[in-house]
């Protein structure tokens, strides 16, 4: 199972649901990739040596990464952050039918971008565990502090109505195809709402009918 939606839009809190909703195993892309940095992995250190030169992290290094990182599952997953390209989600369909598997569902979070801009502008991140919070909505216990290391959380020099702009541009320019992609395939649902206490009731009743 995918989920995607643009950056904001609360992926990482839906994930988080469904998976002690469903006793599914989450895999975030950008987890992954921050662990294999850390750890010094092979294709870690090629993403680590990209992320240096300010360039954008290959498609052969994140499913690479992707790639091992489902062969260590037994269990049903969800997968946040990946695919982003046609070519990428041509990629996953090449390994899951290498392994007898198949994609069952995509999740498509359609949030209004005014609500998602408001949350990028109020957003902070403990970068070593990638751990996000949200001033008004999830804040960190003690301000400024994250919850488990107590540790200094940042605010993403990006995170800001210019930039945000742009990472939306980008955002439907490559994912437009994606929607496309999964909806010919009839495993696209997109679900509405301005909270993620509006949209996780639609998605675990779309998700028990499916897999009733």
């Amino acid at each position: 199972m995918l989920i995607l939606g643009a950056p904001g839009a609360g992926k990482g809190t839906q994930s988080a649901r469904i998976r002690r909703y469903f006793d599914i195993a989450a895999i975030s892309s950008g987890d992954v990739l921050r662990r294999n940095i850390s750890e010094q992995t092979p294709a870690g250190k090629r993403a680590q040596e990209a992320v240096a030169r300010g360039e954008l992290v290959s498609d052969d290094v994140i499913v690479e990464l992707i790639r091992t990182e489902l062969s260590s599952i037994s269990t049903s997953w969800l997968l946040d952050g990946f695919p982003r390209n046609i070519a990428q989600a041509k990629a996953l369909d090449a390994m899951l039918a290498a392994t007898s598997q198949s994609l069952n569902a995509v999740i498509n979070l359609a949030v209004p971008e005014d609500v998602i801009l408001q949350r990028i502008v109020e957003r902070y991140v403990h970068v070593p565990s990638g751990r996000v919070y949200n001033l008004t909505y999830n804040p960190p216990k003690v301000p400024g502090a994250d919850d488990v290391t107590g540790e200094p959380l940042e605010h993403r020099p990006d995170d800001n109505p210019e930039s945000f702009k742009r990472r939306l541009e980008q955002y439907h320019a490559l994912t437009m195809p994606l929607l496309e992609y999964y909806e010919a395939r009839g495993i696209l649902s997109s679900f509405a709402g301005s909270t993620s206490d509006i949209i996780f009731p639609q998605i675990q009743a779309h998700l028990d009918r499916r897999f009733e």
